[in-house]
């Protein structure tokens, strides 16, 4: 069996491989094959040869699968980028990334004509465009059928930036030149969650990230029909899952934040039986929350914890998760080893730095695209690899993680993880979000900080704080205590879920030299 859309083009062309949740707008797989060769025609009348990078900055947008699948198929390294990003974030990973092309939309032309000026050797075509850079236009121009030259291409995904500059992880071509050979990620979504051709599949998230684009296209690999939310909102998830009957989705704790805090005629009012697997990623879900939302949708949640760079994948069940809460799960495509700073193993139960052994010591493993220094942060010794995450493994191979090693907080010489702190505060009734940073403190190195966007901005102030902290201070030790809570009316978050923790405590650090 093949799998590839062009496949399942023949066999139902009719079916839906795209719908827009909230206008309805579906692309079939006869239209996105067809749409797809005109994209990988156009790639090749461009001079974009197989191994060559095309980048893609537009909204969720109809066409999205389209310019991806087109680049797959011409044997191209596609870089999406974020339509978040400034002007001259967007020109940095143009160039960075040696992109020939910038696929972009009409709808961004206050985001993407500065970045034409600051990368002119990078030309630009987009969607809802007028004249020559018509994308749309340009497409109909070009024959319906493949390149003569047809192999797979795959990505190259830029990480959001949290802790530094954003970085491209490389990966080779695939080996395989067949555009529809199996992929590691296609097994484990129809293995490990259960995706069908028959499924019916939410992404809530934006394109550009990693999860969303590459689950979905393994939908689309499959077989199944991906629902795309133009932009994330709580109730309306809700309502696309009842309208279309979403089997399958794919969500952040963000999302069951937001999710949980509406009210609970809202939560009751939407029928979601149909929901047979909801896969969420990107951060641990507190406690608290993952037991709310088992609760309420039922044991469908399933959990994995991966990385762009594709070194390795844990994943566990509901059932898995209530007998080992906090749990991301067990290894399923390489072996955990948990660290000490030398990178030697660490007892079970001991916390340590996460690294993953790969089964073939020589397989190709991801690189950090220009960056060979922060490839080689990524190994120790042994030659095992790292996200940067910090965690430890229970006796029976459950992972359970702690934070990200640079997050960490040193207040008087003793190591605090943020993400323990924020676990519990995410909680409160009035908190809607949160984020714990390490500020400059001149006596202790270090004082932990929350800065908390309220339910209620108008409840900001001293009184909320010492509410907070009398809620906290059964719950955690004095050290770890927040000596300050601040409150703004926003945090800096990706629409999936990550925080720009960097920005924060850059901020507070800069103060603090102020007044130093």
């Amino acid at each position: 069996m093949q799998f590839h859309p062009t496949f399942h083009a023949v066999t139902s062309p009719d079916k839906p491989a795209v719908i827009m949740a909230g206008s309805g707008e579906t692309v079939t797989y006869g239209e996105l094959d067809t749409a797809s060769n005109r994209v990988a025609q156009l790639l090749r009348s461009r001079g974009l040869a197989i191994g060559d990078t095309v980048a893609l900055c537009l909204e969720n947008h109809p066409m999205y699968f389209a310019l991806c699948w087109g680049a797959q198929r011409a044997g191209l390294v596609y870089v999406a980028i974020s339509s978040r990003l400034t002007p001259p974030e967007i020109a940095y990973i143009a160039h960075d990334s040696g992109a020939k092309l910038l696929l972009g939309s009409a709808s961004l032309a206050h985001v993407l004509d500065p970045v034409a000026q600051a990368a002119p050797d990078v030309p630009q075509l987009r969607i809802g465009a007028i004249g020559d850079h018509d994308l749309e236009a340009t497409l109909a121009e070009m024959p319906a059928h493949p390149v003569a030259d047809e192999r797979a291409g795959c990505d190259m995904l830029y990480s959001s930036g949290t802790t530094g500059k954003p970085k491209g992880v490389r990966q080779p071509l695939p080996e395989e030149p067949a555009i529809g050979a199996v992929n590691a990620l296609m097994g484990i979504a129809s293995q490990a969650f259960g995706i069908t051709p028959d499924s019916v599949y939410l992404s809530p998230a934006p394109l550009y990230h990693a999860a969303p684009l590459r689950w979905s296209m393994s939908v689309h690999r499959l077989g199944g029909t991906v629902v795309v939310m133009e932009k994330f909102d709580p109730e309306a998830a809700l309502a696309a899952i009842e309208r279309y009957k979403v089997t399958d989705s794919q969500w952040v704790p963000t999302h069951f934040v937001r999710l949980l805090k509406l009210p609970p005629e809202v939560r009751a009012k939407y029928d979601i039986s149909t929901l047979k697997c909801a896969i969420h990623a990107a951060a641990p879900c507190p406690v608290p929350v993952k037991h709310a939302m088992i609760e309420w949708w039922g044991p469908v949640l399933m959990e994995y914890y991966a990385g762009t760079e594709g070194n390795g994948f844990t994943f566990l069940t509901s059932a898995d998760w209530l007998a080992h809460p906090g749990s991301v799960g067990r290894a399923l495509t390489a072996t955990i080893r948990i660290c000490d700073d030398d990178g030697d193993e660490v007892p079970r139960r001991t916390e340590g730095q996460v690294f993953f052994e790969q089964p073939d010591p020589a397989a190709p493993v991801f690189q950090y695209h220009n960056d060979p220094e922060k490839t080689a942060s990524s190994r120790n010794k042994h030659g095992w690899t790292s996200l940067g995450d910090v965690g430890w493994e229970d006796e029976d191979g459950f992972l359970y993680l702690t934070d990200r090693k640079s997050f960490m907080i040193i207040s008087g010489g003793v190591n605090i993880y943020p993400q323990e702190i924020e676990n519990l505060l995410i909680t409160h009734p009035k908190v809607t979000d949160v984020a714990v940073i390490g500020a400059p403190d001149a006596e202790m190195g270090e004082r932990v900080v929350a800065i908390v966007q309220p339910a209620d901005m108008a409840e900001a102030g001293p009184a909320l704080a010492d509410e907070l902290t009398a809620w906290l201070g059964p719950q955690l030790s004095r050290i770890k205590m927040p000596r300050q809570i601040d409150f703004r009316a926003e945090l800096p978050r990706e629409p999936t879920g990550k925080l720009f923790k960097r920005l924060l405590r850059e901020e507070y650090r800069a103060a603090a030299a102020q007044t130093a």
